[in-house]
């Protein structure tokens, strides 16, 4: 079985000087410089018009991370709901125009709220409701562009909570996201289960990996290798999948290592 070709999260700046090693094998790519919930439209149309000429000969899958600043889809107040589902739609309109087939969106699901289901009845019925208000607008508009969005893991300790809601929404341009670092602070701070076990939770609904090592105790965004993430294992539950998720590699820093971290894990055989 041919090991799965990596895909990279990257800003602008990041992206010019790995362009080469990005776009000859046509890895995906997702795009993360809208995520500033302050950009001015001259600012955003500036740096559509630089990565519109730079992806000229990018033939690989693209995606963006979508605006989660302060954006918490279960808020109850629908007049907030309405501004976050305005900033998804708005973010849509850049995936769009750079023919970007996913969004990645966040979870607003914390420990707080698994610990407490059974003392405050109906609070996951009222989440699951706000979330699911707050996206009918983005995945009608996401289906009318081909983009899918994805629910990423941020807080959460729960791992089937968002599988669980994007069943309940049932729509096809919906699908769930795994942050391997996200899930591995869960696991060593709040004795979340371990990134494997958020992976088979997911199941036929991961449509989205961002990988990226960790020590169980913060959001690190390390190279893997780096951390204390067992990758082989998460490679074997990723290949156990009948359907291989879009995989992208979301470091924080030393973006330039990033071939040199793909090819030590081709060196073992999970990926190229």
């Amino acid at each position: 079985m041919t090991p799965p070709l990596l895909g990279v999260a990257l800003l602008i700046d990041s992206f010019k000087p790995l362009r080469d090693w990005i776009c000859g094998p046509g890895r995906a790519i997702e795009i993360q410089d809208f995520v500033t919930p302050n950009l001015t439209a001259a600012e955003r149309d500036d740096l559509l018009g630089v990565w519109k000429r730079l992806l000229v000969d990018h033939k690989g899958p693209r995606g963006i991370h979508g605006p989660f600043f302060g954006l918490d889809l279960s808020n109850p107040d629908r007049d907030i709901r309405a501004i976050i589902t305005a900033r998804f739609l708005s973010a849509l309109e850049v995936a769009e125009t750079l023919g970007a087939t996913h969004m990645v969106v966040h979870s607003p699901f914390t420990y707080w709220q698994v610990l407490n289901r059974d003392n405050y009845p109906g609070l996951e019925a009222a989440a699951f409701a706000a979330c699911a208000d707050c996206l009918a607008p983005v995945l009608a508009r996401a289906a009318e562009i081909g983009c899918t969005v994805m629910l990423e893991n941020i807080d959460d300790t729960d791992p089937s909570a968002r599988v669980r809601l994007a069943r309940q929404i049932d729509h096809p341009n919906l699908r769930v996201s795994i942050d391997t670092g996200h899930a591995e602070l869960a696991h060593g701070r709040y004795n979340a289960p371990p990134v494997v076990d958020f992976i088979a939770a997911a199941g036929d609904m991961l449509g989205h990996v961002h990988l990226q090592d960790a020590d169980g105790y913060a959001d690190r965004h390390w190279h893997p290798g780096d951390g204390r993430i067992p990758w082989r294992p998460v490679f074997a539950a990723l290949g156990a999948l009948e359907k291989t998720p879009r995989l992208i590699l979301e470091v924080r820093a030393e973006h330039a290592r990033l071939p040199q971290s793909v090819a030590r894990l081709e060196a073992l055989g999970l990926a190229r």
